[in-house]
């Protein structure tokens, strides 16, 4: 029996079956943008139909210019397009899979001066003012719409999602905070629906009976003057009748201030919210956001929550995630962790999206560990995130490896990580590697500090020895009151009811986090939903309440030299979650500090010109790293090559997506 009976059924759709309840959500990966890059698009979605995913959603493709989400940005509105993406369709139905066109109107979010929206009102992420579609513009619109379908149809496409939410064009039509008009599409709610619907109403026409037509509907907004719950529900009941076949849950839009995918969000956190909803409809009804591992999937479906499943950046991570699954592999899984940094982070920069525990996503066609035609006997010294990936990315390509690891356990910067509130998942990442370990056979010598007699022999030697805390030149840091952040979150020495933390980085973000948690689950749904102020959409409207953030149980102060904002260099798309979670938990933060001495009256600091004493018990050092290389020298004296990564190469700013990516290139050339 498999234990995951509900998520490893097929769903008979009628006309279709889908040969699982897993649909691959919609993930613009920047490849979409140029038929240059299909071939490298098409191997993406190749991959992961080859790995038992369901049905894929692609990236999002405009239906007309106006709706690119940047200049010259994917579209699909011709013909000759369409024949061009028969090459992404072919390899997915070769390997068995279903593949879907999301449909998508980027509206007011769209980055340029053609963009249109139900209002001439700008959205806050966005430098451009959309101009307000007149009534013939809509109907336009709704054209557009149906005729990109048809195109997908004619493409090769199984079906197409029409993407409703996230704050797009349709989304936008449908909130009485960005739809003013007071014309036959706005005014009411139902007039507000109607644009929604008659896009249904008509792709279904074009498209005929037989073609999957999913409809991304957001069920909370998230953001003030959104839908009440009474429009969501007959907004799905008239997408029912006007010819959806499958409805799709959207959380969110991406000016929202609430965090909805990142890893501090708890798993599965807005299943409920879809089971809210699936009692209305006859159609299945898709839940997404924060489902990472098959556990969650499957307990999502057997509560009755919902009929499938949506996962987007789980298959980044992992594009085997369905066999493992199926075959009882689930510790093999590489775990999503939600961190953003290679998959959102760069698709807002105009960056091609990849995984930072999977450097392969995106690149499969550049990026191959094929098997080795010698053998090397490696040497891998340090097991955090470069050592591990190394070592096991140099296994699969048939060298024999030997780990070495100074420490009691493997994992490195990722075990202080994960003791983090709301980080609890890179734990995942340090079980897969363990794991992975296993299954490639690599020796592991824990509690081994290697010495370059240990290294002697090893055709190659790779140093990812990590870092070491930097300890700033400042009078007193060696006060019985400092402490390395080390010594705070790894060896759980005890700290005082006022801390000062030096240094405003990611390390200091995270410690200020560490030091300010009360005491309950950081993924406590019930309390993660009071801090950030979710609550029930028949309460409010766009289920946006009052945030109630449990208060800290000390008084931290957060400084750094730079004059520049406190947590600046954090990810686009995560930073905020993290200054809004420290300014929630009453956080002082004091960019621009001159560190003067710390005594047994505090820490001394000189802020804007004038001098000031923080009276605090303990002060948290968290002022930068330095690499730890000092085998490099000797190894290299003795004739042995030597390939610097991680964290011993680069120290500046620990960077796992670096270091990960680092030790799987390495393991490619070497």
């Amino acid at each position: 029996m498999s234990p995951y009976p509900n998520l490893l059924a097929p769903l008979d759709l009628g006309f279709t079956t889908l040969r699982n309840r897993v649909l691959m959500g919609s993930m613009h990966t920047g490849l979409e943008d140029k038929a240059a890059h299909f071939p490298e698009l098409a191997e993406y979605y190749a991959e992961r139909a080859r790995g038992g995913v369901g049905l894929i959603v692609t990236g999002g493709f405009a239906p007309n210019r106006t709706g690119w989400l940047l200049p010259l940005a994917s579209k699909l509105t011709t013909s000759a397009e369409a024949r061009q993406h028969r090459q992404l369709t072919a390899p997915v139905h070769e390997a068995g899979g279903k593949i879907a066109l999301q449909v998508l109107h980027a509206g007011r979010y769209a980055y340029h001066p053609l963009s249109v929206s139900a209002s001439s009102i700008k959205a806050p992420i966005n430098p451009f003012r959309p101009r307000a579609l007149t009534g013939y513009g809509v109907r336009q619109q709704i054209r557009a719409f149906a005729d990109c379908a048809a195109l997908a149809r004619e493409a090769g496409y199984d079906g197409v999602e029409i993407m409703g939410s996230e704050g797009y064009l349709i989304n936008q039509f449908l909130a009485e905070r960005t739809n003013k008009r007071t014309d036959a599409w706005g005014g009411t709610a139902a007039k507000r629906r109607r644009f929604a619907v008659e896009i249904v109403k008509r792709t279904r026409e074009k498209v005929g009976d037989d073609f999957i037509i999913i409809y991304r509907l957001s069920l909370l907004d998230l953001v003030p003057g959104g839908q009440r719950w009474e429009d969501v529900v007959a907004l799905a009941k008239e997408v029912e009748a006007a010819g959806a076949t499958i409805i799709n849950t959207g959380i969110g839009w991406h000016e929202a201030r609430v965090p909805t995918i990142v890893t501090s969000v708890p798993r599965a956190a807005f299943t409920w919210v879809t089971g809210k909803l699936k009692p209305h409809v006859g159609i299945p009804v898709v839940t997404s956001n924060r489902i990472n591992m098959p556990q969650v999937a499957e307990a999502a479906l057997s509560s009755g929550d919902a009929d499938l499943v949506s996962m987007a950046r789980p298959f980044l991570a992992d594009p085997e995630w369905i066999r493992k699954a199926e075959s009882g592999r689930e510790d093999e899984i590489n775990t999503c962790i939600a961190c953003n940094q290679a998959c959102l982070d760069h698709a807002f920069k105009r960056k091609l999206v990849s995984c930072m525990v999977n450097p392969r996503a995106g690149h499969e066609t550049t990026l191959t560990l094929s098997p080795t035609r010698r053998s090397k006997h490696v040497a891998v010294v340090g097991a955090g995130p470069a050592g591990l990936a190394a070592a096991t990315a140099l296994a699969e390509r048939g060298h024999r490896v030997e780990l070495f690891e100074a420490d009691d356990e493997i994992g490195g910067q990722f075990g202080i990580a994960r003791k983090i509130p709301g980080k609890e998942e890179f734990a995942e990442t340090i079980r897969y590697y363990q794991r992975r370990l296993e299954v490639t056979g690599v020796k592991l010598h824990l509690g081994t500090r290697a010495t370059p007699a240990d290294l002697t022999g090893f055709d190659e030697v790779v140093l990812a020895t990590g870092v070491t805390p930097r300890v700033p030149s400042l009078p007193g840091i060696d006060h019985p009151k400092v402490l390395s952040y080390v010594d705070v979150v790894k060896h759980g020495k005890p700290v005082g009811e006022r801390v000062a933390v030096l240094g405003a980085g990611g390390i200091g973000v995270d410690v200020s986090e560490f030091l300010t948690h009360a005491g309950s689950p950081a993924l406590d749904l019930g309390a993660w939903m009071a801090e950030w102020g979710v609550t029930d959409p028949e309460q409010a409207a766009g289920g946006l309440g009052t945030p109630k953030p449990e208060p800290s149980p000390r008084q931290v102060f957060l400084l750094q030299r730079k004059k520049s904002g406190i947590g600046s260099g954090l990810g686009k798309t995560s930073g905020w979650v993290h200054r809004a979670a420290l300014k929630a938990k009453r956080v002082e933060q004091l960019p621009g500090v001159t560190y003067e001495r710390i005594d047994d009256d505090g820490l001394h600091i000189t802020v804007d010109g004038q001098p000031r004493l923080l009276e605090v018990d303990t002060v948290v050092v968290c002022a930068g790293q330095e690499p730890v290389r000092d085998l490099a020298d000797d190894l290299r004296a003795a004739g042995l090559p030597v390939h610097l990564i991680g964290g011993a190469d680069i120290a500046a700013e620990l960077d796992a997506k670096r270091a990960i990516d680092q030790g799987t290139r390495l393991a490619a050339a070497l």
